[in-house]
């Protein structure tokens, strides 16, 4: 394939796309191409423009993270350039979507103040290489300044691709000519300890078409795993550099940098047809998701090192599950599902999507779990809305951290949303994710109309299309067993209907979305004994503050035999309490239950929880003993 100039790429980028990759089953479709309308996602899109820009905006600047660019003694940890970055993302794809020329002047603004910090030879970070500070890359394992020009260059492609060429993307060409000079062939032979530069690079070549960029991706993509970083005490694992990408099974070490590493090799992957790379990268995710990811689908359960546990260890009252892992957890199976156009990859979007990005945030838009539990054992307390907490700190939602990568970084997925809707082909078009959008792209219109998830009817309207014949493709999720297309049964999986379609036809998906028991496999021994209840792709969660007062919530046993029912837009189980009494010694002869009045107990998406307030909770509920 012959690459375009940047001039040409640029001239059609307005589509905006955050990965475009020149070849691959599935074209991506931008956010120029399909828009949100009212319905669950857009509501909390119109939120982070209305309310978390803003507030991402203050506390860069009460933080001082900002001001580090304009010099004077800088504040915040070693990568927090990177959250500047991130917010310039964000706004860029917020200005792709709107054309907002408010977002536009913020942008500009923050830019001119970035782009003034930066060195003559590209070298652009606030922590090290200035009087009084480290040298430069003296710290390459916890220093992050690769990591950091990674979001710097992202920032600048997303901008490239929704207005185009401006200051920062000439900056960020400066700083990766910078990082080619110092890492390249002839360069350090050493990576940094935080994956983010890799597919940073990527695709800049792929806006650029400058082939070096693509190749330092390459290299640093294959470093990995030769020792380059020192040792530490979590063991080189935690960086990915213990096993060649190549050779691994299954992810480990740090749940942001093993995705985010992993995104990187499936693009380097991509644009050198290298299937050996796919291949290795798409068997590490099968086995992580078979047999390390949460049924939320977060990722990680080690708080010690924010890092993935060992197969099958997934504690939910441990679940680390970060945020920002669910981001990366999103971001690579983006780029597999369009190498592969296997359905499974968008089936763990929208898991993740409806269980970890939608939970973070609170409704306000200005405050956020970094870490995502699944049983809250204390009610804690929800810190005050002027004070910047420690990371993982408050079992309420925060409006700041230490470590703010959470906020930003849900910014700029909530701002490019619409991207991840739909796909498109030779042959025609690919729908993905179910949300009321408007797909407008070569010559295809359609209209989705949907109240989904509460609702499992999708409604599809043809508004234009092409003359001749061409296929529509469908997802039927893995769970939506008795799925139907217009009244017809859908096998689950990709369903693909080629016709001649007319203007103005409607179809009509329904997705069953009752709730459902749902339970683990038997080697996850802590939640051995319990079930979770789902409804369609929404996991549920039992919180204190439905639990009657007489009712002790740890004694509460779910009663198999009852199915769940739905009430009022709740789904009510029943449950049977256990006697709740102190022991001198926690353990007794195992004996039947005896009969125990039965607690109709309602539950709630797990999206929602500590919403109302403090409360303990739990997703995984114990059954009731067998009499």
């Amino acid at each position: 394939m012959i690459l375009m100039t940047i001039d040409e790429t640029l001239a059609t980028a307005v589509s905006g796309m955050p990965v475009a990759p020149t070849r691959g089953r599935l074209r991506p479709l931008g956010v120029g191409e399909v828009t949100l309308r009212p319905g669950f996602w857009q509501q909390r899109q119109d939120t982070n423009a209305a309310r978390t820009l803003d507030h991402i905006g203050h506390w860069l600047e009460k933080a001082g993270w900002l001001a580090n660019f304009d010099g004077g003694e800088r504040r915040g940890r070693e990568f927090a350039d990177t959250e500047v970055y991130k917010y310039l993302e964000a706004l860029a794809w917020e200005y792709g979507r709107t054309r907002d020329p408010e977002i536009d002047l913020r942008y500009r603004a923050v830019v001119r103040r970035v782009v003034a910090a930066q060195e003559p030879d590209g070298y652009l970070n606030t922590k090290y290489g200035r009087p009084g500070q480290a040298p430069r890359y003296s710290d390459l394992e916890w220093g992050h300044e690769l990591y950091s020009f990674g979001y710097l260059i992202q920032a600048a492609v997303a901008r490239a691709r929704t207005y185009g060429p401006d200051e920062l993307l000439d900056a960020a060409i400066r700083a990766a000519d910078h990082v080619c000079a110092e890492f390249g062939p002839q360069g350090r032979n050493a990576i940094c300890g935080h994956a983010e530069i890799e597919p940073a690079l990527v695709e800049l070549y792929r806006l650029t078409g400058v082939r070096r960029y693509l190749d330092q991706a390459r290299l640093f993509v294959e470093r990995h795993g030769h020792g380059t970083l020192a040792d530490i005490e979590f063991g080189r694992s935690y960086f990915q550099d213990d096993i060649p990408v190549r050779d691994a099974d299954v992810f480990r070490g740090h749940a942001v940098r093993a995705t985010y590493l992993a995104a990187g090799a499936v693009d380097v992957a991509v644009e050198t047809g290298d299937s050996g790379l796919l291949e290795a990268v798409t068997r590490q995710w099968r086995n992580t998701v078979a047999r390390r990811t949460y049924i939320t689908g977060g990722m990680g359960s080690r708080h010690q090192d924010e890092a993935f546990g060992d197969d099958f260890v997934l504690p939910p009252d441990r679940a680390y599950s970060e945020t920002c892992a669910g981001v990366g957890s999103v971001l690579l199976s983006w780029r597999l599902l369009l190498a592969h156009g296997d359905p499974r990859y968008a089936d763990l979007i929208e898991r993740t999507l409806f269980n970890v990005i939608a939970t973070a945030p609170g409704d306000g838009g200005d405050r956020f779990f970094y870490t995502n539990t699944l049983h809250q054992r204390t009610l804690g307390a929800e810190p005050p809305a002027d004070v910047q907490v420690p990371r993982a700190a408050s079992n309420l939602r925060a409006p700041w951290f230490d470590v703010s990568c959470c906020p930003t970084n849900l910014a700029r997925t909530f701002a490019s949303l619409a991207a991840y809707v739909a796909t498109a082909d030779d042959d025609g078009l690919q729908i993905h994710q179910y949300t009321s959008a408007t797909i407008r792209t070569g010559a295809y219109h359609l209209e989705i109309d949907t109240a989904y998830p509460d609702d499992g009817l999708i409604s599809i309207r043809i508004v234009a299309g092409p003359d001749t014949p061409w296929t529509l493709s469908l997802r039927v999720p893995a769970w939506a067993s008795g799925a139907t297309l217009d009244g017809l049964p859908l096998r689950r999986g990709l369903v693909q209907l080629r016709r001649r379609f007319t203007a103005g036809q409607v179809l009509q998906l329904r997705l069953p979305v009752q709730p459902r028991l749902v339970t683990a496999d038997d080697r996850i021994d802590a939640v051995r004994g319990t079930v979770a209840v789902e409804r369609g792709p929404v996991v549920y969660c039992l919180e204190s503050v439905d639990v009657p007062p007489h009712v002790a919530f740890d004694a509460l046993r779910l009663d198999p035999d009852a199915v769940p029912v739905e009430a009022d837009g709740t789904v009510v189980v029943t449950c049977r309490p256990t006697a709740a009494a102190d022991h001198d010694w926690p353990y007794r002869p195992a004996v039947p239950a005896g009969a125990v009045e039965a607690v109709r107990v309602p539950l709630h998406p797990y999206h929602r929880w500590a919403r109302r307030g403090p409360s303990t909770m739990r997703v995984w509920i114990p059954l009731t003993p067998e009499r």
